[in-house]
């Protein structure tokens, strides 16, 4: 297939996404850049909750990701707080009113749509395709994964059945490694 072919489909699909998500944000005084931040905080784990990982993730310029988390901080959305071991590094968290807001826009109506209309299996090959699409973009451009944790190559289960980090060399409960991570890397 034509290359050009899978960049407009991925542009349509994304511009028709956009589209909504601008409609349906309109009534909260948000921009999608906004709503994408708060989005990743809700799914990312305790090492990947900074300023300089949601600028990573977004690949968008730091100014523009500070601009944001004003904006989701004044709002309510979003709580800042200083680490408790480096005072440098700033840790974002969503406040319940910001995990409500995620939750009822979250996935979007044109998606819940199309998934009442197929089958769990055409669900499931579509996102194993678009799974593996993304991570050969990411590893051919050196991008950062920003994976779950139960599939990062430093994800260990101990004999105990409990899991830990091999970089960190910290426990892991069962929601945290359905996180993503700033620092994961694909098995």
């Amino acid at each position: 297939m034509n290359i050009l072919i899978i960049q407009q489909l991925i542009e349509r699909l994304s511009s028709l996404l956009r589209s909504e998500s601008r409609h349906r944000l309109a009534e909260f005084g948000l921009q999608p850049i906004q709503f994408d931040a708060l989005c990743y905080l809700v799914s990312c784990n305790r090492y990947s909750d900074t300023p300089k990982a949601v600028t990573e993730f977004l690949g968008l310029t730091k100014g523009t990701v500070s601009q944001s988390i004003k904006i989701l901080e004044s709002k309510g959305l979003v709580l800042k707080t200083a680490d408790k071991l480096d005072k440098r590094v700033t840790h974002l968290s969503v406040s319940e009113q910001g995990k409500k807001l995620v939750e009822s826009l979250i996935p979007a109506e044109l998606l819940k749509l199309v998934s009442e209309h197929s089958s769990k299996d055409d669900m499931r090959a579509t996102a194993d395709l678009l799974g593996s699409l993304l991570r050969q973009v990411q590893d051919v451009n050196g991008f950062k994964s920003f994976g779950q944790c139960q599939t990062c190559h430093h994800n260990h289960t101990k004999g105990d059945g409990h899991y830990y980090c091999g970089l960190t060399k910290e426990r892991l409960s069962n929601p945290d490694i359905l996180l993503i991570c700033v620092e994961h890397k694909m098995q």
